[in-house]
């Protein structure tokens, strides 16, 4: 079977000018400086500073590691530089290099939730620099160097690791020779070879070349199968030109000295040099299915397609976004910091380094879930030639490298704070990079305890297929799939997804021998509402919502999932053909949603269009009774655009009574009301009612209107930086949850633990 190859993107066209403007607008520069504690009062002032912060200063004078209990220290990293060697650029001084520095600075924060500050060291000596720098210690938890030219980078990072007690990492050294290594191994097991006969030829001794050589040397090379070449060609002993430590390290005795002789048979390729010191000539003189890693920038040793007309067999990997198998220093650093930081690591070893590019190399062998074919522009790349390396945008990142390094320091003895959970570790760094999975990792551990039967309507769609999969391997349930066998055989087959029999069904409506149960009691249900028999038996036949509900109304199975192509209201009055609402409970649509590191839930976004009083009662009731599921004690705010009677009108006047109905009910959950959104969530807003009843901001938002409900979240999705889950069905009978149009596996997967979740209640 031919592998589909990943979409070759087009690289990024912009103006100089257009790039002014990025780093000018607004604020200068790529960051800023926010407090993470309030600075509203000055009580507020008193305890951040005098006379408040002399308690910490002395708790710290006594106990120098609870520094990191009380500042910043433990997840703060400086991107240090003197702008000798910056970004393919060359020696332009720290001054040019800040932009840079800024960048990676923010890539820190964006992919592992590690806070950075550039530094920019205005000397080339290395001395000088080394001394400004090893009186950092107190300040940071590790140290980012970043654009230093060899040799002197090697100098740097050896002496200060040995002055400093924190990680000191060149990531222009071991960040490239981590991603490459990681590829690397991936590109030997797909072509067979023994990591122990290989040969590889590096162009380039500069800093990630000689670093690369150190790695994949400690993963098993053997050192006589490897070849340094530089401007000077092969570097091998006895040669006296051009020569330094570093280099004679990798120095092997050999009768080649050329780059073209090095290359006869060579098996792999590396290239850390310059843009065409790779000629298909040597190509094709290489050993069959030759391994080709041009990693130059911003132009690579030979192109892709000189490689591939040159050598068909070949696999190529390259520095740039648009080409496949980019080797990409984002996928390396922001992780191995986050893990070694989390252990209060006193350095970053040759073992965790290796950690690291195990955990690459394995990710890339796993099936890839939309988030990450979506930056393949929706063709979702497979393990093989084109696919060796994950993404940088693959959110897995976080919950698999930094583990793996972290793990790697404590058994070395570098790592000062064991982690003694690995999986709640795992599940605190997935929250970080997104706040959905702090609430949902709650969620499916719940479900874990107890799994359940889930039936995935849609089964023949090829993201359903990897949400049941998904749902499956997480240890969720099983998972049932609606559809015919032949075209979900067809759809696995052609996209590599491997179904495991015994965890996952197949239900074909047509054939399934419940059939005719299901049709009987749809019919007993509908005959009074237009619905014949054969029209009954046609729906279960046919349209798999109502099969699928039937299934979950007759106790065949727990929950079911629909939604991915079919628009919601459609969905859902399939769905109540078969189920209905629970006695004495309002069917509502709940949004979670998740902004500023707080969980608000926002009823009614899905089902009750224009609700009287009455109506908001029960939502408020309803989606009250949802929070305490999730954990929450709710505090409900019905919301209006009046507070408490100014200004007056006719829409909010329903939401006063509903409060009063509330009050008629004693109900026992904290809830107020009419009121306008700030001051439901904001504590200084709320201040000013001090006859509110509210304790606190509230966590649960009844809107005056579906309309109110649905613009709101959409907004706050597009605009404000949140992140939604929903609308989720509350109030049905039997557990069942709607996905939005079209929505992606992760979207599903999540819809599904959901719907397991609430089967318990």
């Amino acid at each position: 079977m031919s592998e589909k190859k990943p979409s070759r993107g087009k690289r990024p066209t912009f103006t100089e000018q257009e790039a002014l403007q990025f780093h000018s607008r607004g604020r200068p520069g790529k960051f800023q400086i926010a407090p993470t504690k309030p600075m509203a009062t000055q009580r507020d002032l008193s305890l951040a500073y005098s006379p408040g912060v002399a308690v910490p200063v002395h708790a710290i004078a006594e106990d120098p590691s609870k520094a990191y209990d009380y500042t910043t220290k433990g997840n703060l990293v400086a991107v240090i530089t003197n702008g000798t060697a910056i970004l393919g650029l060359g020696n332009l001084g720290a001054l040019a290099s800040k932009p840079v520095m800024e960048g990676k600075s923010v890539l820190f924060k964006r992919f592992a939730d590690v806070d950075s500050i550039d530094l920019e060291v205005a000397t080339e000596d290395p001395d000088e620099f080394i001394n400004a720098v090893r009186f950092l210690g107190p300040t940071f938890g590790g140290i980012n160097l970043e654009d230093i030219k060899a040799p002197e980078c090697f100098i740097i990072e050896e002496r200060l690791r040995e002055l400093m007690d924190i990680p000191v990492f060149h990531d222009d050294q071991h960040g490239t020779a981590i991603i490459a290594t990681a590829g690397m191994i991936n590109a030997i097991h797909l072509t067979g070879r023994d990591i122990k006969k290989t040969k590889l030829v590096c162009n380039g001794a500069g800093a990630a070349g000689i670093a690369c050589l150190d790695l994949i040397k400690a993963i098993g090379f053997a050192p006589e199968n490897v070849t340094l070449c530089d401007t000077k060609g092969v570097v091998y002993r006895g040669r006296a030109a051009g020569m330094n430590q570093w280099k004679s390290a990798h120095a092997v005795a050999t009768d080649k000295r050329t780059l073209e002789d090095a290359m006869a048979g060579a098996d792999i390729f590396f290239g850390l040099s310059a843009k065409g010191a790779l000629t298909p000539d040597m190509v094709k003189s290489m050993a069959p299915n030759p391994i080709i890693f041009a990693m130059a920038n911003p132009d690579p040793e030979i192109t892709p397609e000189d490689a591939l007309a040159a050598r068909p067999d070949a696999i190529v990997a390259t520095g740039r976004s648009d080409y496949p198998n980019q080797v990409n220093n984002v996928l390396g650093f922001p992780y191995i910091f986050r893990g070694a930081l989390d252990v209060r690591a006193k350095t970053i070893n040759m073992e965790m380094k290796i950690a690291a590019v195990h955990a690459l190399a394995q990710l890339a062998r796993e099936d890839v879930p939309d988030d990450v074919a979506l930056a393949y522009q929706g063709e979702r790349p497979r393990f093989g030639r084109d696919y060796l390396i994950p993404v940088p945008f693959d959110p897995r990142l976080i919950s698999i490298v930094p583990p793996a390094v972290a793990q790697a320091a404590m058994d070395t003895g570098v790592a000062r704070k064991p982690i003694i959970d690995m999986g709640a570790y795992r599940a605190e760094l997935s929250a970080r990079r997104d706040p959905v999975a702090g609430l949902m990792q709650t969620i499916m551990d719940r479900v874990k305890r107890q799994p359940k039967r889930v039936v995935f309507a849609e089964g023949e769609e090829e993201q359903v297929i990897r949400a049941a999969v998904a749902f499956v391997n997480q240890g969720l349930g099983s998972a049932i799939l609606v559809g015919r066998e032949e075209r979900i055989a067809e759809v696995t087959r052609r996209n590599g997804i491997e179904l495991d029999d015994k965890l996952v069904e197949i239900h074909n409506a047509r054939i399934s021998q419940k059939n005719a149960a299901y049709a009987q009691m749809l019919y007993d249900r509908l005959q009074r509402k237009g619905f014949l028999m054969r029209d009954c038996q046609r729906v279960i036949n046919n349209d798999r919502n109502h099969y699928a509900a039937a299934m979950v109304a007759s106790g065949d199975a727990d929950a079911m999932v629909t939604g991915v192509t079919r628009n919601f209201s459609i969905a859902l009055e399939e769905v109540q053909r078969a189920i209905d609402p629970k006695p004495g409970h309002k069917l509502i649509g709940v949004s979670i949603v998740l902004a500023r590191g707080r969980p608000v839930i926002v009823a009614d976004t899905a089902i009750t269009e224009l609700p009287d009083a009455e109506d908001l009662a029960d939502i408020a009731t309803e989606a009250a009774g949802f929070a305490r599921r999730l954990g929450y004690e709710p505090r409900v705010a019905l919301l209006a655009f009046s507070n408490f009677g100014h200004p007056a009108g006719e829409r909010s006047a329903r939401v006063k009574e509903a409060v009063w109905l509330l009050d008629q009910r004693r109900v026992d959950f904290e809830y107020d009301g009419e009121m306008a959104a700030d001051v439901a969530l904001n504590k200084e807003a709320m201040a000013l009612y001090p006859f509110c009843r509210l304790t606190d901001t509230a966590n649960v938002l009844i809107m005056p209107a579906f309309h109110a409900a649905s613009i709101s979240t959409k907004m706050l999705l597009e605009l404000g930086g949140a992140t939604v889950i929903g609308p989720m069905l509350v109030g049905l009978d039997k557990s069942v949850q709607i996905v939005q149009l079209g929505g992606k596996d992760s979207d599903i997967v999540n819809m599904a633990a959901l719907a397991a979740f609430n089967a318990e209640q």
